[in-house]
């Protein structure tokens, strides 16, 4: 339908969401009324909540508008500050993991009890979390990695409850540095997500 009566305008669809990218708010207006009128012939009708016409709000596009952002994918799209290849800053409408995704790893995280899994050794939970968390890395990492930074350090708080419960000679924090500093040295890839965000070694 859209590449019919509006060979101008790109969209994306994945299942039932759709983003369609127009020039201007008059043509998304029109866009949204025709699609609107399409899908009631067929009998079907588009999201009341989920449907809206957002401003792609940036550095050069400073109007105002209801909406600002959307999501699509997992993905927040919207204002953020970005850096040049140059250094200078600007603010682009960029993705990022949005708050929802985010919310369900952090309920995945909490549903491996890893503090509470004494039984297992360090290898052992590598095996049960990488897999998963690498994935999560690779699709929500590649826009503003940074995002996903406190979902990864509450791994990292919930390996230290784990090593104080399996060792109880580690709850001093002088040596769970040592020993976890050793472990670090030895196997720095135990973990994916040390990539980014590896387990603290200072004072705390």
């Amino acid at each position: 339908f859209l590449a019919r009566n509006f060979p101008g305008v790109q969209f994306e669809r994945y299942a039932d969401d759709a983003i369609v990218h127009c020039a201007s708010e008059q043509e998304a207006r029109v866009v949204l009324a025709a699609l609107t009128s399409r899908m009631a012939e067929v009998g079907l009708r588009l999201h009341p909540t989920k449907t809206k016409i957002v401003y792609c709000k940036d550095g050069r596009r400073r109007g105002s508008h209801e909406h600002t952002s959307f999501t699509f994918l997992g993905y927040t799209f919207r204002p953020r500050g970005a850096r040049r290849a140059d250094g200078t800053m600007f603010v682009g409408f960029q993705p990022a993991v949005s708050p929802e995704a985010l919310k369900k790893m952090s309920q995945r995280v909490r549903r491996w009890r890893i503090h509470t899994r004494t039984r297992h050794d360090l290898s052992e939970l590598a095996t049960l979390i990488n897999p998963v968390v690498a994935g999560w890395m690779n699709y929500y990492g590649r826009f503003y990695r940074s995002q996903m930074s406190p979902l990864l350090q509450r791994i990292n708080t919930y390996l230290m409850r784990w090593a104080g419960k399996k060792y109880r000679r580690l709850r001093p924090f002088k040596r769970f540095r040592a020993w976890w500093t050793g472990i670090l040295d030895r196997e720095p890839g135990l973990f994916a997500h040390w990539a980014w965000a590896s387990m603290p070694t200072g004072p705390r």
